[in-house]
């Protein structure tokens, strides 16, 4: 497995990966991580093949490969079967011309929508229509090469689709959510207690406090739930580079004192503060899944989430959550109905959840390695798949 991100940097993509290396391995199968090499040495771990980095100034916590390397020889002697590539930028080409070096199978998960990312962190003097334009040209060419292309949800592969026509399999697999950890049986009583707490009525986001998550909306929204729920707190669990922003911006809708922010959280104490909440939220335009909706939803917590993208896919209105529009009174309506009863909610949460358990997609993902294997071989026509 190539990847732009790992530990120590928690996202997305860090989660799918770890998740999915897991229950590879419980199968039995052997998985190798390829990735940029941390800014500290005792943050390496064993058994991870590392490439130098430098850190990325517009993003604290996220290195950048840039270094030249020859990675072949290690997958050479490793006697790999497949490449599978998280993302689809620096590390995505090396491990497409490792591939073609070592003629193996490629397989590519598109986790992140970067044509978005560069609204946020365009670090060139060009506009954003001209860096967006070059994204899709390079994306076109790149995802037409790997033998399978996996997106995680229908909304994102309906979307690449009409960018990126000429994908040769295409292929939905959702990282799915550990069960074992996220279950309502998990005690929230310690956050609700370390946090002061206690017979509020709490509303939590769960992430990087960064621009393409759309905290201001957030905020905006709760300055005006909180006129009618003086109760409602805000708890916001993670750190980011807008964290400063949205604290100012918190202050200045009058509502400083309500919201909450932990700052960053280790990943084992997660369970307990998606326990701790009464409804999460989600205002990120930016997800091509939300992986933290379907954790909440295991929890049996009812999720708010904007009319958008993958969001939309997992939110059944009345069954699990409630769907906003991007406008603060949407956000305020939609969590507020959540949040005078959330039970109401708990076991459309559940169901959901549970139609995502991690073992039944890797299995899906081991069949989708095993075309690879046979298609690079030969032994499949491609063309036939061409329909996916």
């Amino acid at each position: 497995m190539f990847t732009d991100s790992y530990l120590p940097t928690r996202d997305g993509v860090v989660t799918s990966l770890l998740l999915t290396k897991r229950e590879l391995e419980r199968m039995g199968h052997t998985v190798y991580v390829f990735a940029p090499e941390p800014a500290k040495n005792e943050d390496k771990e064993p058994g991870v093949y590392y490439f130098r980095s430098l850190g990325f100034n517009q993003y604290s916590g996220y290195r950048v490969p840039l270094f030249p390397t020859d990675k072949c020889a290690i997958l050479k002697e490793l006697d790999v079967d497949v490449i599978h590539i998280h993302g689809v930028v620096f590390q995505a080409v090396r491990g497409m011309l490792a591939g073609r070096a070592l003629k193996k199978p490629v397989i590519i998960t598109f986790h992140t929508m970067i044509t978005e990312a560069a609204r946020f962190y365009n670090v060139t003097p060009l506009p954003d229509w001209v860096v967006q334009l070059g994204m899709w040209t390079y994306l076109r060419i790149l995802l037409s090469r790997p033998e399978v292309v996996v997106a995680p949800t229908f909304a994102i592969k309906n979307e690449i689709k009409r960018y990126a026509p000429h994908i040769r399999r295409f292929e939905v697999i959702p990282t799915g959510v550990d069960l074992d950890r996220f279950n309502p049986g998990v005690d929230g009583s310690p956050i609700r207690e370390r946090y002061g707490l206690d017979d509020k009525k709490v509303i939590l986001h769960l992430g990087r406090i960064a621009w393409e998550k759309n905290i201001d909306l957030v905020i905006r929204g709760f300055a005006r739930l909180v006129e009618q729920e003086p109760d409602a707190v805000l708890l916001l669990v993670g750190k980011g580079p807008a964290k400063e922003h949205i604290e100012e911006l918190a202050k200045e809708l009058g509502v400083g004192g309500k919201v909450v922010f932990t700052g960053f959280v280790p990943d084992d104490d997660l369970p307990q503060y998606y326990a701790a909440c009464d409804v999460l939220t989600l205002a990120s335009k930016f997800e091509t899944q939300g992986l933290v909706v379907l954790e909440a939803m295991a929890m049996g917590k009812p999720v708010s989430g904007i009319r958008y993208r993958a969001i939309a896919e997992l939110i059944i209105e009345g069954e699990n959550g409630s769907l906003f529009e991007e406008t603060p009174e949407s956000w305020s309506n939609a969590t507020l109905r959540l949040l005078n009863e959330p039970e109401r909610y708990r076991e459309g949460a559940m169901a959901k959840a549970n139609e995502y358990s991690a073992g039944q997609w890797t299995t899906r993902l081991v069949d989708i390695y095993r075309y690879a294997v046979e298609c690079k071989a030969g032994r499949v026509n491609a063309k036939v798949f061409l329909k996916h």
